[in-house]
């Protein structure tokens, strides 16, 4: 995929520019891509909001990707 990123002045990234084609093919293969808005219900924020307080309170208890999905894998 051929993404340009664009700054600001300080340098902080602001923005993002897909070719035309590319964002076609995009929102063939995720429909609905295009929505200005995803309704996430408040319940779905309020367990991401607990398990980033989780995080926050205990980061020793985080493991990697490969280990979740290891474990994952282990539980199925």
């Amino acid at each position: 995929m051929n993404v340009q990123f664009i700054s600001d002045s300080n340098g902080e990234t602001t923005g993002v520019y897909i070719p035309i084609q590319e964002w076609n093919e995009l929102k063939s293969k995720f429909k609905g891509i295009e929505l200005e808005e995803i309704n996430i219900p408040d319940w779905h924020k309020e367990i991401v909001r607990e398990r980033m307080a989780d995080f926050k309170n205990n980061p020793q208890q985080a493991i990697d990707f490969d280990e979740a999905m290891d474990e994952t894998d282990r539980l199925l």
